[in-house]
Formats: structure tokens, C-alpha cells, sequence
């Protein structure tokens, strides 16, 4: 069965109805929140459906498009997801309850790649630091999504205080490369895997600059609070974009996270897909750090593995 693809929001009444058969193998359907549908998180969600539809028939995954981490959070929180793909940094604030008004209760089933934290400028624009952004207009993400907290968070850790020191709009990544395009706004941000197609368009006409981003991971909490919220410094890699090669940003860790509640057989699926089918699951073009092998996937920083995915490793690994 071909995995399901909807690209409209999830609706109460899509239940994710998974149920166990006569046997040991589960059925039904998995509800699964991605990202924009231009963005990573999509094209990985759409490689893990038709991958989990392949290898158990009775299983299908319907990937859902939305505007990133934050709205998938709610979306797990309300029942609305089964499964979905998020920030490291975003599952541990909400957690904490310091991302939504109440804590949310999270499980991973592993961390699966690198998102790098992109913030693009125009080429012939004066702006090389972050600092340099003060009375600029920026897109940090749409609302709803991990790089729109994430966008907020580096321009304070910069010491400018976002909608006042530097005026912010809240855009899907096409949006907000036709409004840089434009020159309506100067920079964007987005967290992602590079290259992210709309940036790629962007780099060749009007032409981007990224900004160095590194400097600015100190700022965001002590190394065992970065550690736990999947936080480390990388580099841009040289064939992501024309001229972004070596730029030192900040990368977040990526899970495939769940409730506490998802079927134990469910995530000893999901978990041993991950595993096994490593190499079908990376979007062709992706370039740089992928974490999908099981040295990384139980590196999940603060968010516990579910107890179906730790039964599955140590069923596979020892």
C-alpha cells in the first residue's frame, strides 16, 4: 500500500486508529507531523511513510504538512499525531512546560539527523553579524514552528529584543523567499537540512550570505543544558551553498518523538525501520551530518526513549 500524504491540518476526527492484529504485527493508521511541504522534515516524513507501508502492509502512515516542532507538539498534546518530527531543543522546552502553557510528556523513538540553523541575508546587503540585523526587517519561521522560538532566542542571546531592536514577520519559508527576493525583508531564518531548496533558488539570484551563528551557542545555556537540548556548534557544509561552505552555526538534533502511550509494538516498528532502512530514509539531496545509525539514534538528550524503541535496540544491538 502506497503511504498516505495529506497536506491538510489534522483534524480530530482523522483518529490514528492503530490496533494489534491476530498476531504480534500491528495495523491501522499513523498520524505523522512533519514540516512545510518544501522543507526537510517533509521529505524525510514522506521516505519514512512509504518505507513503513513497504515493509508492514497492514500499516499505513499518513504524513500531515504543518508549520514545524511547536505545532507538531500541540499536535501530539491533543491527541491529534501519533508520531512526529521535531527539534530536540522544542521537545525539552515543552517538557519543562516552558514552551506551551502546561507540560507535555514526550517519548522519542530516535534521533534521526541534523537540523543546521540557516540565517540568510542578502548578498548585497551590509549585514555580516547577528548584531547587525538592529532596525532590519527578518522572517524568523512560521508561527508555529521550532525556528520561529529559536529565531527569537539568538536575536536576545544578541542583545536586541525581537519586534522592538529588530522588526520580525512570521513566514513559511516560500513567503519569506519571495519577500527577501523582494526586498521587503533582509534576512530569513529557518532550522533545517541543507540545502533546503528554496535557500538553493535564493543563493543563485538575488545571491545569500549566512550569518555565523556560533558564537552566539554560549548564550543559549550552560554545555549540559545545550547537551540535553541537542544543541552543538557545526559548520555549513562546503557543497550545501555557493558560498556558506565553513560559516560556523549551531546545529539541533532532530527526533522522532511520540506520547507515552503510543503501542509498544508500534515503536519497536518504527525503531527497527530506523535501524534497518537507514540509507532509503535520507532525502537524495541532503548533504552533511545524518544520525541515522544506532550509535546516534539513542542519543536523544533530555526526551526518553520509548519503551517499545529501548526493547527494540537491545533486541537488536544487545
Amino acid at each position: 500500500m502506497a503511504a498516505a500524504v495529506a497536506t491538510a491540518g489534522l483534524g480530530a476526527a482523522a483518529a490514528g486508529d492503530v490496533f494489534r492484529g491476530g498476531g504480534t504485527e500491528p495495523g491501522g493508521v499513523l498520524r505523522l507531523a512533519t514540516g512545510e511541504p518544501t522543507a526537510f522534515y517533509e521529505a524525510f516524513g514522506r521516505l519514512l511513510a512509504a518505507q513503513l507501508s513497504a515493509d508492514h502492509p497492514g500499516l499505513t502512515c499518513v504524513v500531515h504538512t504543518t508549520a514545524g516542532s511547536v505545532s507538531n507538539i500541540r499536535l501530539l498534546r491533543d491527541g491529534r499525531a501519533d508520531l512526529a518530527l521535531v527539534l530536540t531543543d522544542s521537545a525539552l522546552t515543552a517538557q519543562q512546560g516552558k514552551l506551551l502553557p502546561r507540560p507535555v510528556p514526550l517519548r522519542a523513538i530516535g534521533r534521526v539527523y541534523e537540523t543546521y540553523l540557516q540565517f540568510a541575508v542578502r548578498a548585497d546587503s551590509p549585514v555580516r553579524t547577528v548584531a547587525d540585523l538592529a532596525g532590519q526587517p527578518v522572517s524568523l519561521g512560521a508561527t508555529g514552528s521550532g525556528a520561529a522560538d529559536m529565531g527569537a532566542r539568538l536575536l536576545r542571546a544578541a542583545g536586541m529584543t525581537p519586534g522592538t531592536d529588530v522588526p520580525v514577520r512570521h513566514l513559511r519559508l516560500d513567503a519569506a523567499a519571495d519577500a527577501l527576493r523582494a526586498g521587503s525583508i533582509l534576512g530569513l531564518f529557518v532550522a533545517g537540512g541543507v540545502p533546503l531548496p528554496a535557500l538553493t533558488a535564493l543563493d543563485r539570484r538575488p545571491g545569500l550570505r549566512f550569518l555565523p551563528l556560533a558564537g552566539l551557542l554560549p548564550r543559549l545555556g550552560g554545555a549540559a543544558a545545550r547537551s540535553a537540548s541537542g544543541l552543538e556548534q557545526v559548520s555549513l557544509p562546503p557543497d550545501a551553498y555557493r558560498t556558506a561552505g565553513g560559516v560556523a552555526t549551531i546545529g539541533v538534533s532532530n527526533l522522532l518523538v511520540c506520547r507515552p502511550d503510543l503501542d509498544p509494538a508500534v515503536a519497536g516498528v518504527m525503531t527497527r525501520l530506523l535501524v534497518t532502512r537507514a540509507p532509503a530514509l535520507v532525502p537524495p539531496d541532503a548533504v552533511g551530518a545524518q544520525f541515522l545509525d544506532v550509535r546516534s539514534l539513542i542519543s536523544t538528550g533530555g526526551i526518553a526513549l520509548h519503551p517499545g524503541a529501548v526493547a527494540a535496540y537491545r533486541d537488536l544491538h544487545g
